[in-house]
């Protein structure tokens, strides 16, 4: 048997901890499907953790873990705290950070304490790896995971010169990755774009088998020591040559950690990659899929055995799909599937805003029970300035059918969009007292200005300056010529709302989530007409009671989202006629109550059923 080289891989913080490592566990897949070895993953977050608790006698817990990892990841606070290891300057970046800290008021957690302990940190995972001698060490890089990558890669070659180490992941796409290996001479290789092909070719390669020049996208080096970037090709991986990642270590790893028992563990699942509307219409300030927004996605008969497969081998139900979006085709062939499945199911899926509320019931009776719906805003011109292909009409009924079906919808409200203006946001401000019994956004924030996007490809669509981010100064040591091609986030003057919009769009998000717990408003038929009953915080609780058969109607219509018009042209068409000054007038009593939502002439009935009812498209 031909000698193989042993290979071993490594996923550093500040992934999250309560989910395995994607990349590792596809490229654990690759490698045992190429006959290889299986090779040993080494869960840097979780050993990070499990170290803090360790070290700090419990005062550093997974919570301030996940502060960092998520609160600070756009300020690079995680990539801060590993930044003194890699430079082998524990005062590097130091001031930087200090003024950075009390010029943003940012709240930092432990990252101060968590510096301290970085270096021996990064030791003890450097012993670890070379304990097991491996030939090869696989990094995997996205956001906050560069610095902790780096810093170890470079402890491993301090120590074994002739290892080969490689990077690949996000962080490696397209101009970043040449820049991440021009700059750090201690990474031998650096994978850019999809791993599947590339991995095990430069693995023959290593071994002599084929040659590094072949290998599209790969970066390595001359014998003199010169980066040299290959080509990168426009050819994706197609749907049917991605693997079932094997979890199997990772499985092993997180029955024994300290951390166990401070959170509750979740499978990834991958059913298809880039984004079918991206292709067509990218959202302005959208930089995920970097290079490849091309959309695939797995046969269903393979999306639901994969889900299947993983599920029954590492006895979880709860499933994170990564996808960007879910596939259409899905709703009639993999949903359905999952249905008939005798498993209590919760799944997180990706899904665009413009539901039916039959999509909304075959995600519920899927297992579904996450959805993060990319809604953004409650503005139609908002959102027409974002190129998402949705009114906020489309946004409100799905709010309001995910919360008739027991969905948890995850979203964020953003701003600060070139040619939004406060005419945009007063009109929907002034109506979220009506929107408490419906799920309010995360949180209320500027639109970044990320790489691949289009406001970063486009200047002239509003983001003229742009410069490297500030907090980027305080982690890497390089020049900016080297910044502007390694890192993702980047620094614009500031578009759109401020001062009074903006405070009035935060105290009212800020009091839809205060009031959200314990509101309802829910509509009721019956043989005599229909009823909403009003239980939502801040409005007087009672029951409005609609006997009219016209004006039952007429409510129907608005659960659609309808313009007046479109509201008596769809009656009409059932043989129903409404004076159009009594229709008028009659709206303006359900709004003054609060049961309706209207936005560019569209009215949207806000109370939610005890089933999803049956909804055409939006008039």
């Amino acid at each position: 048997m031909e000698q193989q080289v042993r290979v071993a891989l490594v996923a550093m913080p500040w992934q999250a901890l309560d989910v395995p490592s994607l990349p590792l566990g596809l490229l654990r897949a690759v490698c045992g499907r190429d006959g290889r070895e299986l090779p040993k993953s080494y869960f840097g977050h979780l050993a990070w953790a499990e170290f803090l608790l360790e070290r700090s006698g419990g005062e550093i817990k997974p919570s301030d873990y996940a502060h960092i990892a998520f609160t600070c990841n756009f300020d690079n606070v995680g990539d801060w705290v590993f930044s003194g290891v890699l430079h082998g300057d524990d005062t590097f970046g130091r001031t930087e950070f200090d003024a950075h800290r009390a010029a943003s008021g940012e709240d930092v957690g432990m990252a101060l304490q968590m510096r301290m302990l970085a270096a021996e940190f990064v030791d003890r995972m450097a012993t670890a790896i070379l304990e097991d001698d491996p030939d090869v060490v696989g990094f995997s890089t996205t956001f906050q995971q560069n610095v902790p990558s780096l810093a170890l890669a470079a402890r491993l070659k301090r120590e074994r010169p002739d290892l080969i180490t490689v990077f690949g992941g996000g962080n490696c796409d397209g101009v970043m990755g040449a820049a991440l290996h021009r700059c750090y001479p201690f990474v031998d290789y650096v994978v850019r774009g999809e791993g599947e092909e590339a991995f095990p070719a430069l693995l023959h390669a290593v071994e002599g088998k084929q040659s590094v020049d072949a290998i599209p996208g790969l970066c390595w080096r001359s014998p003199d020591g010169k980066s040299v970037a290959n080509t990168e090709t426009r050819r994706t991986v197609p749907p049917g040559f991605i693997p079932v990642p094997d979890y199997d270590d990772w499985h092993e790893h997180m029955r024994g950690s300290a951390v166990r028992r401070f959170i509750k563990p979740k499978l990834l699942a991958e059913t298809a990659r880039g984004c079918w509307w991206g292709e067509a219409h990218h959202c302005t300030f959208c930089g995920l899929n970097g290079s490849f927004m091309t959309f695939r996605s797995k046969s269903a008969e393979q999306a639901v055995n994969e889900l299947l497969h993983l599920v029954q081998r590492y006895q979880m139900l709860d499933v994170v799909v990564v996808d960007n979006i879910i596939d259409n085709a899905y709703f009639d062939t993999v949903l359905p599937q999952l249905a008939k499945l005798d498993c209590d199911l919760r799944i997180h899926y990706e899904i665009k805003a413009n539901l039916k509320p039959e999509q909304v019931a075959a995600l519920r009776d899927a297992g579904v029970v996450y959805v993060q719906p990319g809604i953004e805003s409650l503005s139609s011109a908002v959102l027409k300035l974002m190129d998402k292909g949705v009114h906020a009409a489309h946004n409100i009924r799905t709010l309001r059918d995910c919360q008739s079906a027991g969905l948890t919808v995850v979203w964020n409200w953003l701003f600060g969009f070139p040619g939004e203006v406060p005419g945009h946001y007063w009109p929907a401000i002034e109506q979220l007292p009506a929107l408490v019994h419906l799920q309010p956004p995360g949180g209320v924030g500027r639109v970044e200005l990320e790489r691949f996007s289009p406001y970063f490809n486009k200047p002239e669509l509003g983001f003229l300056r742009r410069q490297v981010r500030s907090t980027y100064h305080y982690v890497y040591d390089l020049p900016e010529r080297e910044l502007n091609d390694l890192v993702y986030n980047f620094d614009t003057d500031h578009a759109g709302i401020d001062g009074e919009v903006l405070e009035g769009l935060n105290q009212a998000t800020a009091r839809w989530a205060e009031h959200h717990e314990g509101s309802t408003l829910v509509r009721y038929l019956d043989d005599g007409g229909l009823c909403v009953r009003d239980r939502r915080r801040g409005w007087p609780q009672r029951d409005h009671y609609i006997s009219d058969p016209g004006l039952v109607a007429a409510y129907l219509e608005f659960e659609h989202g309808r313009s007046l018009r479109g509201a008596l042209a769809r009656l009409e068409d059932q043989g129903i006629r409404l004076d159009e000054d009594r229709l008028r007038t009659w709206v303006e009593e359900l709004m003054a109550a609060g049961l309706l939502f209207t936005e560019s002439g569209r009215y949207v009935a806000l109370a939610t059923a005890t089933e999803p009812v049956r909804m055409a498209e939006a008039a």
